[in-house]
């Protein structure tokens, strides 16, 4: 809804009271089921933040306020914290230094307690156990590959003690409502318990939107953006001639499977099988065949490449093999006999769903297209078990079974769509191209050594990933090239115009091309973690979080308080 469009629905509401249906927001209580919410006067909460969302950049938010001493109030929609690295099923995409430098302390120490968890409770090989760096899937996508299970047990027990001291209130299976308005300010938000259909007021000084795909926004009259900008707008080398605010990245249900040799594991034939077998997408430039096939676009070239499969981890000749890209349990790295085989989560080129966008999406169309997703993924898993070419020239591998207890769903799919593209902010500070892109800092600078991105004077974090976009509804091809280690602007993470909300996950001002390369887990994180110390900073200081940005002596003890917590801010 746009801002002319808004302001008519309020005028015909009578009030400032803002709803999430209204907007387009999908909510799980349909006014077709004929279901009514409750309201009950008594199911009100206060704390000194409300963070809406429960993935990484919500949990850090969480973690950093309440080490400061602030209450906090977290919801989630779903019954799984930990976001896009437990609910959604991605292993951690992260960079080649992370081990040492480049993330923040405590997302190194959520990574180290991850390793903990398994030296405590699994039959590691010795081996295995002696590894300063294990990695339980040996995948290659990351040096931490691990089950999404393990992420969230650890997530439960750094949140804990402040559960049981009450000073962090856990909302699960809560969804944003409606919010209450005062000028430039979030008096109050309403989200709805799923379970009870009850719902529940949250007040606070400060509001963190840490959902998947900004739905705090167009709530609480947040300008933002979505989609793509045209070149005239940004100036990015990789930017398209028009602009198209309804074209985002491509999202992936993904879901996690072994191997068992010798047995029969093929599920019932997707109802939707034979539309995604016969799938060619359609795209500029094109992709190479069918969707389902070992075959894909090259995301740096686009020219053709052939990828490998065998669900033993073998080596497949020269080609990649897919089995061990995202490989969460490598059984080699356990006892003989723990595991019949390795486990592994397909979040691949062939189940990215390219034909809708879910951002302003209705409740029905959500559903549609993230059901349309699933079959995808199904599609996708039958395919694998009997059309695959085997290296005997064989079809098909029945013994991949589904892992229906890896994402704790009846449907063995994960909980929630795998979300590359969020609603932005429309930001005092936006990161362009022109900031991070290794091509584009060497024409800003005239270094073509250049080895970092633009050193920003409110910097508040690091990262590091090459700018990496799936295909998309729009019909675009990947955006795949090298960026340079860069910093976390303070001025991204600021409302042109909101006083107390925050963003704390994809949706800070970057834009479509930037946020390929910011949308990362310990991007995330640091965000998160950030944006606690910045509420805490504000509500200390008693002043607004962009007069922390706008006054020099001000964001240098910001930025030296946040340097003492353990997050970086030069590379």
């Amino acid at each position: 809804m746009d801002r002319k469009s808004f302001f008519k629905h309020m005028a015909l509401s009578g009030g400032a009271v803002i709803s999430a249906s209204v907007l387009g927001i999908p909510n799980s209580v349909s006014a077709a089921s004929g279901k009514k919410t409750t309201w009950n006067d008594q199911l009100k909460r206060s704390a000194d933040v409300v963070i809406v969302g429960g993935g990484l950049g919500g949990c850090a938010a969480a973690l950093a306020s309440l080490r400061n001493n602030l209450t906090v109030i977290l919801t989630e929609e779903t019954d799984w914290i930990g976001g896009q690295i437990t609910q959604q099923g991605v292993p951690p995409d992260e960079h080649p230094w992370i081990e040492t430098h480049g993330a923040t302390r405590l997302y190194r120490d959520f990574r180290n307690a991850i390793r903990q968890y398994y030296i405590r409770n699994y039959p590691l090989t010795e081996d295995a156990k002696a590894r300063p760096y294990l990695n339980p899937g040996d995948g290659s996508v990351s040096k931490l590959c691990h089950e999404p299970r393990v992420a969230l047990a650890v997530l439960n027990e750094m949140l804990a003690p402040y559960i049981s001291n009450g000073k962090l209130c856990l909302l699960p299976e809560h969804k944003i409502h409606s919010a209450t308005l005062d000028g430039n300010r979030v008096k109050s938000l309403k989200v709805i318990d799923l379970r009870t259909k009850n719902l529940v007021e949250l007040t606070a000084p400060y509001f963190v939107d840490a959902t998947e795909l900004g739905d705090l926004l167009p709530i609480t009259e947040t300008e933002f953006v979505t989609g793509t900008e045209s070149r005239s707008e940004t100036g990015e080398l990789h930017a398209p001639e028009k602009a198209n605010h309804e074209n985002n990245q491509s999202f992936t249900v993904c879901f996690a499977m072994d191997y068992v040799p010798g047995e029969n594991h093929i599920i019932e034939k997707p109802h939707d099988y034979e539309f995604w077998r016969n799938y060619i997408p359609k795209m500029t430039p094109q992709w190479p065949g069918k969707l389902l096939d070992l075959q894909y676009s090259n995301p740096s070239t686009l020219q053709p490449k052939q990828l490998g499969f065998h669900p033993e981890g073998i080596r497949t000749g020269s080609l990649f093999n897919l089995w061990n890209y995202r490989r969460i349990i490598n059984r080699n790295n356990f006892t003989p006999g723990f595991y019949p085989g390795d486990i592994t989560i397909v979040n691949w080129p062939q189940n990215d769903y390219m034909l809708g966008n879910l951002i302003g999406a209705t409740p029905k169309d959500f559903e549609k297209h993230v059901n349309h997703a699933k079959q995808l993924s199904l599609s996708l898993l039958y395919w694998l078990q009997t059309e695959a070419p085997r290296p005997d020239n064989g079809k098909g591998w029945p013994g991949i079974r589904l892992r229906r207890d890896i994402l704790g769903t009846e449907d063995g799919l994960a909980k929630y769509p795998y979300i590359r593209e969020s609603r932005r902010i429309k930001a005092a500070f936006t990161v362009t191209e022109q900031h991070v892109g290794k091509e584009s800092r060497a024409l800003v600078t005239g270094d073509k050594n250049v080895k970092l991105a633009a050193d920003f004077f409110d910097s508040v974090g690091i990262g590091y990933y090459h700018i990496d976009i799936h295909p998309d509804c729009g019909g675009n091809n990947y955006i795949d090239f090298d960026s340079l280690p860069f910093q976390i602007p303070l001025g991204a993470l600021l409302p042109i115009r909101m006083e107390n909300l925050l963003p704390a996950n994809k949706n800070i001002g970057t834009t479509h091309i930037t946020n390929g390369c910011y949308r990362l887990h310990p991007v995330e994180w640091n965000i998160g973690e950030s944006v606690g110390m910045l509420v805490t900073y504000a509500l200390t200081k008693k002043v607004i979080p962009k007069q922390v940005r706008e006054q020099k002596e001000m964001l240098e003890e910001f930025q030296q308080m946040i340097r003492s917590q353990g997050i970086e801010t030069h590379w």
